[in-house]
């Protein structure tokens, strides 16, 4: 029995809500499920983090892993796990939220190529408001410096509480805004096309959107790194000479001895850990999505 317009009318606003609930669950499956290769590569992760903060080779930074022993290995785990599943939740969900709403109002307006890149930098924006005091916590907890002074992840919260927001828990948020926004809108923007092409090559869809994540992810990961660097030297302390967004910009450049190779020192880690992590999420995330279309 074929129903009246409005009757479907009625039928697509209450199916538009479960949509957008599916793009909620399904990101947040899918970034718990990659959440094992994430504790997997951990160390990895670690050994990037010294070697942006103390400007190390890999050989030395795995040397100081090695010397705290295995029950310092993971301090800091937690964190990146915790919001790795609600990151994906948040992200993947509003994304897809802000791009209905924009396919809606913006008809003849904005190019259709172009909404899942703009809805994604609008997901980016509001990630980095709700993520970074994760991103803090996990910086401080991962800075063998504070090992002493701030022994606990109860001491570290307690310390931050005391800070204002703009230099305890949001302690570069305009950085972390930055680098979220554009990379959600190039991951966004991007992945769908990537995928169509290596999808012609005669690939599974799985096997294509994990390609696709992983390319995606490596070219951004790269692109947005030196923002990755500033973030966690700008987080790793807590107290002492706070300085602005520039300042830190220009003691880290300095530092590095104004050489992009220092620089980008622990970036072929970045690859590795985002091959695993964000492909195994694109795949997982866009199978379920087909699924339940």
């Amino acid at each position: 029995m074929t129903g009246s317009p409005d009757h479907k009318q009625d039928e697509e606003g209450l199916r538009d809500p479960m949509v957008r609930f599916h793009s909620y669950l399904h990101g947040g499956t899918s970034s718990l499920l990659s959440t094992l290769p994430t504790l997997i590569v951990f160390p990895v992760y670690k050994t990037v983090f010294r070697q942006q903060i103390h400007n190390t080779p890999v050989h030395r930074a795995v040397g100081q892993l090695y010397k705290e022993g295995p029950a310092k290995l993971y301090r800091g785990v937690a964190p990146p796990l915790l919001m790795r599943t609600l990151n994906g939740t948040l992200l993947f969900g509003l994304q897809d939220t802000l791009h209905q709403h924009l396919s809606q109002s913006s008809q003849n307006v904005i190019s259709p190529s172009a909404l899942p890149a703009l809805a994604g930098f609008g997901a980016g924006i509001v990630e980095a408001m709700v993520f970074t005091p994760f991103e803090r916590v996990q910086n401080v907890l991962q800075n063998g410096q504070n090992d002493r002074h701030l022994p606990t992840l109860k001491s570290i919260l307690v310390r931050l509480k005391t800070q204002r927001p703009a230099l305890g828990y949001y302690r570069a948020l305009l950085p972390i805004t930055a680098r979220n926004a554009l990379g959600s809108s190039l991951y966004f923007g991007l992945k769908g096309p990537v995928c169509a092409v290596v999808e012609k090559q005669g690939l599974s869809p799985v096997v294509s959107s994990f390609i696709s994540g992983t390319l995606t992810s490596m070219a951004i990961s790269l692109t947005l790194y030196p923002l990755s660097v500033l973030v966690a030297n700008m987080q790793a302390q807590v107290g002492g000479e706070v300085k602005g967004v520039m300042a830190c910009w220009r003691m880290l450049w300095d530092s590095r001895q104004r050489s992009v190779v220092l620089l980008y020192r622990g970036g072929s880690l970045v690859i590795l850990r985002s091959c695993i992590t964000w492909g195994i999420a694109t795949a997982i995330y866009d199978r379920q999505q087909k699924r339940s279309g």
